[in-house]
């Protein structure tokens, strides 16, 4: 099968990716709506007429960031709702408010290479939030995304996914020295395994599922990455080639809402197109583990049965 490709490259925006898009009558849900790359993910669908609500974990400071978008946007249905990923009530709450039918689902909220902390239950805290809270997210909104009638879920990875393959032995650090980076990478390989099955298991609904690398982007998601820097990778940092927000959000917006990508699932995107497979000893491209669709299949049941208990 050929590669997916489209116009837009490294340096395109948000609001390139969408010029042109008519998205009035569809409704959208961003994670993480109200800082980094989700401001900008917002604005543009805003901007091209959707409806928006903005979930953050601080409601305050998302109705900030709501009223700046309806200023530069002139879309007044831009909302707020609460939400803590890894709180499995806060999820269930979320998605109990919300009613009709939810076009674009973007998962993009998400923690970075942070010190070892566990939830309630013991669960490793990256793992919990960037992959367990958008997969009960996704599955207590699936009735929404059916009603849709052609629904797009978009989850936000990362590069980091190659540093680090599910390890189901043992997916919480309970019985392996703790890496941060090693846990932000299963938990990123977790967010493509997600799509790859959800894709599978919801074709017949209409849904579509994409995963995607928005880029190296300076934003707060980083805040405890100067704490885990070995120096061979602070120079790689300091050298980095980062984007700007409005660049790190135009994968996203792509795959949320561009006519491009009508009936495109499955699959993997950087610099808004399919990546190509890793290259060994490479920062860019997937990995074959993060495709595997055996994997895709036990990480579901698995994350089934550990937000059943």
């Amino acid at each position: 099968m050929s590669r997916f490709t489209t116009p837009f490259g490294y340096d395109s925006t948000a609001a390139e990716v969408i010029a042109g898009t008519d998205l009035t009558g569809r409704r959208a849900i961003v994670t993480g709506g109200a800082s980094g790359i989700g401001v900008e993910t917002v604005r543009a669908l805003a901007g091209a007429g959707a409806e928006v609500t903005l979930a953050a974990r601080d409601k305050v400071v998302g109705e900030r960031v709501a009223a700046g978008i309806i200023d530069s946007t002139g879309n007044s249905k831009v909302y707020v709702a609460p939400l803590e990923l890894a709180d499995r009530a806060s999820v269930r709450a979320f998605a109990a408010n919300w009613d009709g039918p939810l076009h674009i689902l973007v998962n993009n909220a998400g923690v970075m290479a942070e010190p070892l902390n566990r939830t309630p239950e013991g669960w490793e805290h990256q793992f919990a939030t960037n992959h367990l809270g958008h997969f009960g997210l996704a599955l207590a909104l699936y009735d929404a995304l059916t009603a849709a009638d052609g629904a797009r879920v978009v989850a936000v990875s990362s590069s980091a996914h190659l540093r680090g393959n599910v390890d189901f032995d043992d997916l919480h650090f309970e019985n392996r020295p703790y890496d941060e980076w090693t846990a932000y990478g299963q938990s990123k390989t977790a967010n493509i395994l997600f799509a790859v099955e959800a894709a599978k298991r919801w074709a017949s609904d209409g849904i579509t599922a994409n995963a995607l690398m928005p880029g190296g982007i300076r934003t707060a998601l980083q805040r405890h990455v100067a704490d885990s820097l070995t120096p061979e990778m602070q120079a790689v940092w300091d050298n980095y080639n980062w984007k700007t927000t409005e660049q790190g959000a135009a994968t996203s917006v792509l795959l949320a809402g561009s006519p491009l990508l009508d009936g495109v699932t499955g699959l993997y995107f950087e610099d808004n197109n399919e990546a190509l497979p890793n290259v060994p000893g490479e920062n860019t491209g997937v990995a074959p583990y993060a495709l595997d669709p055996e994997a895709a299949t036990r990480l579901w049941e698995t994350s089934l049965e550990l937000l059943s208990k």
